[in-house]
C-alpha cells in the first residue's frame, strides 16, 4: 500500500466538542489485515493523531479468524480497517456479517480497503454490507486515510451515545418498573442504590440516606451497598468518613444534585421525607451520564411518592392509628404466616367499655384504649404480636406459655391512668389453641371469638377457651337465626291467645297475645329458644311492631263482634321497650286499629322495669297520658325492691307460674304467692296468676285474693277464631 505525500499536509480542525467523559482516553483502531507492511505503514500515517480530543491506539490482527477472537474479546474499538481478501477471497466481508450478526455490534465502523477491487465491487458492497467507506488501498493516502478516520469515529461516537442513551433510558424505565412496585421505604432505598449503580455501569456500592422533615429528628443511612453497609441505620452525624457526610448533609441543605467531588441525587417529595443516594464515580460524568441521571431523578422521584403512598394506604389498611398496633387485617395475616412457636391466639375485651364511652366520652374512652394498648404491648416479649381487632379487643398471638389468662388478668391487676385518673378495669378473654390447629386464620378468628362471646355470657371478668362445641352451638344459633328471618317473610310466624279468667266469676275478661313458630316442616319451636335470639340478632322490634299491630287488629274485630269489655295484653320484649318511639308508635297503632287504649295492656317483664328505672319511669308517665295499661310480668322472679316498685306506676302484678304450679309453690306451699298478693293488696294493684292447671289451685288464689288467671285449667292458648268463640261461650 503507497500514501503519497503529493497531498497536502494533515491539518487538525477543531470541528467538535471532545467527549467530556474521558479526555486521557484513546480511540481503539483494529487493523485486520495478512501484509505486515499494511499494519506498519498505516501505523506511521495515523501517528500522533488526535481525533475529537482523543489520541489512536492500535489493536492487530493478521486473519479474519485472528480478528474474530479480538472482537469477541474486545467491545469498545471505534474503527476496524479492514482488508477484504486475506486467508479466502471473501474473509474481509464475512468478518463484517460476524460482527453485524453473530455479535450484534452495531456502533463499530467499518472501513473496507483492498488491492484487488474485482473481488468485492464497490456499488454492490456498500449496498450489502453496513460499512462506513470501501477504498482500494492506492487510494488511501494520508489525507484521505484520516478523513475517512474522522467520519468512521464521529459516527462511531453518535452512534455509541444513541445506543448509551437507548440502554440507559430502558434501565430507568426497568428502574421505575421496578421500584414502583409496593414494598417498604427501606426496599425502595436499596433498589435506588442497585439501579443506580448499574446505570453508571459501576460496582454496586453507595448509600441512600433518609430524612425526615421533623424536628429533631437526624437524618440517617436508610440503605446501603458495598464498602458502606456496615453504615445501615446509622445517623449522618455518626457516618465515620467526612466526604461522604459531607456531600451527603449539602445534598439535603441544599435540596440539588450534586456532581463534584462525588455523585450524590436528591429526591424529595410533597411528604415529609427526602433522600439523597451517594455513589462514587471515580471519572466525570459524561453529558449522556448527567441526561440520564436527570430522567432517573424525574422518574424515581415518582416512585418515591408512590412509596410513601403506599406506605399511608398500608398504615390504613393494616394498623390502627389511634393506639399504633396492627389491626384485624394484620392480626389474621400474622396468625396465617405464624411461626410454630405461636400454638395459642387470645381476644381480650374491656368490660363495660361502651358505658365508658356514653357516661364520660369518646375521647376519654380514645385514652383509655391507648392505655390498655401501651401496657397490653409492655406485658408481653415481642415474640408475642398484639393487636387492636375491634372497638374495644385485642388481640394475643405467641406461645401458650406467655398467652395465658394469668397475664391477661396481671395487665388489669393494677388500676390504668387516664387523664389523671385512676380506673380500675377489667377484661373477659377467649382463647384458642393452635397445636393441630390447621384452620384458616379467619376461622381461628372467628374460634376465639366464640370463646369470648361465651365467657362474656357465663364468666364475664373471667377466660374461657375454645370448645368445639361452643361453634356448633354458634351454628346452631346461626342456622335458627336465618329460619327464622325466613319464617317472618314467609308467615310461618303467627299469634295465639291464653285467656285469663275472672277467679270469682269464672268470666272471661281478656287475653295474653303469644307469638308462636310452627316451621315449614310442621314443627313447633319454643319462644324460650327463638325470642332471645331474635333480641340478640336486631329483628325483634320488627317482630314487636307486628307482634302489637296483629292483636290489636284482632281486638278490634272482637269489638266489632259485640265484645268490647275485653283487654288484650301484649308481651313488649326490653329491646323493643328501650327504642326511644315505642310509645308513639303503640299509640299510632291503637289509632289505626281503632281500639280503645284502655284495652290495651302492655306487659314488662320484671329484670326491664328495673334496669333503667329512669327510662321506665319516663315511658310510663308516656303510656298513662295514652290510657294504657301496665302489667309487670313474671314478678317474683326478679330482685325489684319494695321502694321501686311503690315508684313504678303500674296496674297489674302477674305472678310467675313458678310460683302458682310449679315444684317451689309444692314445696313453700304457696308462700310466695302469698306473699306476692298480700303486697299487691298494700300497693292496690291488680293480680293475676299464670300456669294455673287444677281446681284446688284456683281455689287456694282466690282465697288468697288473687283477681284473674290463666292456665290450662280454663284453656291453652287458642287461634283467633278458637277464642272468639271461647269467649261466646263463655259469656253464653
Amino acid at each position: 500500500m503507497i500514501l503519497e505525500d503529493r497531498d497536502e499536509p494533515l491539518v487538525f480542525v477543531d470541528e467538535a466538542e471532545r467527549p467530556g467523559d474521558a479526555a486521557a482516553a484513546s480511540w481503539r483502531i483494529l487493523i485486520v489485515d495478512d501484509e505486515p507492511d499494511v499494519h506498519e505503514v498505516t501505523l506511521l500515517a495515523l501517528r500522533d493523531v488526535i481525533i475529537e480530543g482523543r489520541s489512536l491506539s492500535f489493536l492487530h490482527a493478521r486473519s479474519a479468524a485472528e480478528a474474530e477472537t479480538l472482537l469477541r474479546q474486545e467491545d469498545d474499538i471505534a474503527v476496524v480497517l479492514l482488508d477484504v481478501v486475506m486467508e479466502t477471497e471473501d474473509a474481509g466481508l464475512r468478518l463484517v456479517r460476524f460482527l453485524r450478526d453473530e455479535l450484534g455490534n452495531r456502533a463499530t465502523r467499518i472501513i473496507l480497503r483492498t488491492g484487488q477491487p474485482g473481488y468485492a465491487p464497490e456499488i454492490e458492497t456498500i449496498r450489502l454490507y453496513d460499512i462506513n467507506d470501501y477504498k482500494t488501498k492506492s487510494e488511501l493516502t494520508r489525507v484521505r486515510l484520516y478523513t475517512s478516520i474522522t467520519v468512521a469515529i464521529r459516527s462511531y461516537w453518535q452512534i455509541h451515545q444513541l445506543e448509551a442513551n437507548r440502554r440507559g433510558l430502558e434501565m430507568i424505565v426497568n428502574a421505575t418498573m421496578e421500584l414502583s412496585r409496593p414494598r417498604g421505604l427501606r426496599r425502595f432505598a436499596e433498589g435506588v442504590v442497585t439501579q443506580l449503580c448499574a446505570l453508571l455501569g459501576i460496582g454496586e456500592e453507595g448509600l441512600v440516606c433518609a430524612a425526615a422533615s421533623v424536628a429533631g429528628v437526624s437524618p440517617y443511612v436508610l440503605a446501603a451497598a458495598g464498602r458502606y453497609s456496615a453504615w445501615i441505620g446509622q445517623s449522618l452525624d455518626s457516618i465515620p468518613d467526612d466526604r461522604v457526610r459531607q456531600v451527603l448533609e449539602d445534598a439535603l441543605g441544599k435540596r440539588q444534585h450534586t456532581f463534584e467531588k462525588s455523585t450524590c441525587l436528591y429526591f424529595s417529595t410533597s411528604g415529609n421525607h427526602a433522600l439523597a443516594a451517594f455513589v462514587d464515580i471515580y471519572h466525570p460524568l459524561s453529558d449522556v451520564d448527567r441526561k440520564l441521571l436527570e430522567v432517573f431523578c424525574s422518574n424515581i422521584a415518582v416512585g418515591f411518592e408512590n412509596v410513601q403512598l403506599y406506605q399511608k394506604v398500608y398504615d390504613l389498611a393494616f394498623e390502627d392509628l389511634l393506639v399504633r398496633l396492627p389491626n384485624r387485617n394484620s392480626f389474621i395475616g400474622l396468625i396465617e404466616c405464624r411461626p410454630a412457636s405461636a400454638d395459642r391466639v387470645a381476644l381480650v375485651d374491656i368490660d363495660g367499655f361502651s358505658d365508658i364511652n356514653s357516661i364520660l366520652d369518646q375521647a376519654f374512652g380514645d385514652q383509655v384504649l391507648e392505655a390498655v394498648a401501651k401496657r397490653l404491648r409492655a406485658a408481653f416479649p415481642l415474640s408475642v404480636a398484639v393487636a387492636r381487632v375491634g372497638s374495644d379487643v385485642f388481640g394475643l398471638l405467641g406461645n401458650a406459655d406467655e398467652v395465658t389468662p394469668e397475664h391477661v388478668a396481671q395487665v388489669f391487676a393494677q388500676p390504668f391512668s387516664v387523664n389523671d385518673q385512676d380506673l380500675r378495669l377489667s377484661a373477659t378473654t377467649g382463647l384458642i389453641s393452635l397445636v393441630g390447629n390447621t384452620e384458616r386464620a379467619v376461622e381461628i378468628m372467628k374460634n376465639t371469638g366464640v370463646a369470648l362471646k361465651q365467657a362474656k355470657s357465663f364468666r364475664r371478668g373471667k377466660a374461657m377457651f375454645y370448645e368445639p362445641a361452643h361453634a356448633i352451638e354458634a351454628r346452631d344459633r346461626m342456622r335458627l337465626l336465618n329460619s327464622l328471618r325466613q319464617a317472618f317473610s314467609a308467615d310461618y310466624l303467627f299469634l295465639q291467645y291464653q285467656p285469663f279468667i275472672d277467679l270469682a266469676s269464672g268470666r272471661v275478661v281478656g287475653a295474653e297475645a303469644l307469638l308462636r313458630w310452627k316451621t315449614e316442616e310442621g314443627q313447633f319451636v319454643p319462644p324460650d329458644r327463638f325470642i332471645p335470639l331474635a333480641e340478640q340478632s336486631g329483628l325483634m322490634v320488627a317482630l314487636g311492631n307486628w307482634v302489637m299491630r296483629s292483636a290489636l287488629q284482632f281486638l278490634a274485630r272482637l269489638h266489632s263482634e259485640g265484645i268490647s269489655d275485653f283487654r288484650m295484653a301484649i308481651n313488649v320484649s326490653h329491646v323493643q321497650f328501650r327504642e326511644p318511639d315505642f310509645v308513639e308508635k303503640l299509640e299510632a297503632a291503637i289509632a289505626s286499629c281503632q281500639v280503645a287504649p284502655s284495652a290495651v295492656e302492655i306487659e314488662l317483664t320484671e329484670s326491664v322495669a328495673i334496669e333503667n328505672f329512669a327510662l321506665i319511669e319516663q315511658k310510663l308517665v308516656a303510656l298513662r297520658r295514652v290510657g294504657v295499661a301496665v302489667a309487670i310480668d313474671d314478678f317474683g322472679t326478679g330482685y325489684s325492691s319494695l321502694s321501686i316498685l311503690r315508684r313504678l306506676d303500674v296496674d297489674r302484678l302477674k305472678i310467675d307460674r313458678a310460683f302458682v304450679s310449679g315444684e317451689q309453690c309444692v314445696a313453700e306451699d304457696s308462700g310466695i304467692a302469698r306473699m306476692v298478693l298480700q303486697l299487691a293488696s298494700q300497693l292496690g294493684l291488680q293480680t293475676i296468676a299464670e300456669g294455673i292447671e287444677t281446681e284446688a289451685q284456683r281455689q287456694t288464689l282466690r282465697e288468697l285474693g288473687c283477681d284473674e288467671g290463666q292456665g290450662y285449667l280454663f284453656s291453652r292458648p287458642l287461634a283467633a277464631d278458637a277464642l272468639l268463640d271461647f269467649v261466646k261461650q263463655g259469656r253464653a
